[in-house]
């Protein structure tokens, strides 16, 4: 949207290989685009420090379970079955964590959206932890470079996040206004 702020622009998570291709994308059907929408419309996303003290009133559909007939865990990539969480920040190797799929309060069942939320953050946050300590790669954006005199998890909005692989899925991050 005009005038919103930028996203932290990241590529899609590819297999290495074709072999790969084929066994984690092309033969198997990728979800949906989860979306986190917010009822209110100043923001697109919600706030990762929001989402990490679970203060998200304002997101919609935050009791959907998320993940229904899915392993134990995925994986998040930072580039976004434990899910794992992949990146590939500018600047900074490629990154992945497992975060769970199911809630194992009684009684046990997948997680909600406000749940998924956190975890996401929470993953960000221990990128960003992890990342502050690393030098950035050569000829890198230092526009991106992250931690406590850059870009911390107070700065960003979890906008959405996209199946890009079997088990792997991708959070599209966004600057705080």
């Amino acid at each position: 949207m005009p005038g919103w702020p930028p996203f932290i622009p990241q590529k899609i998570y590819q297999p290495y290989t074709e072999a790969d291709r084929l066994r984690y994308i092309q033969k198997i059907i990728l979800q949906k685009t989860i979306y986190f929408y917010s009822s209110d419309q100043s923001e697109s996303g919600v706030l990762c420090e929001d989402a990490l003290g679970l203060r998200l009133k304002h997101l919609k559909d935050k009791d959907d379970p998320m993940f229904c007939g899915c392993g134990p865990s995925v994986s998040i990539c930072l580039q976004a079955c434990m899910f794992k969480f992949t990146s590939a920040w500018p600047g900074y190797r490629p990154w992945t964590n497992q975060i769970p799929t199911m809630d194992f309060k009684n009684p046990k069942g997948p997680i909600t959206r406000i749940k998924l939320a956190k975890n996401i953050a929470n993953c960000v946050r221990r990128f960003i932890e992890m990342m502050e300590k690393k030098t950035m790669e050569p000829d890198s954006d230092r526009r991106w470079k992250v931690g406590k005199q850059h870009i911390k998890v107070e700065d960003l909005v979890l906008v959405s996040l996209h199946h890009v692989s079997k088990g792997s899925w991708q959070p599209q991050l966004r600057l705080r206004r």
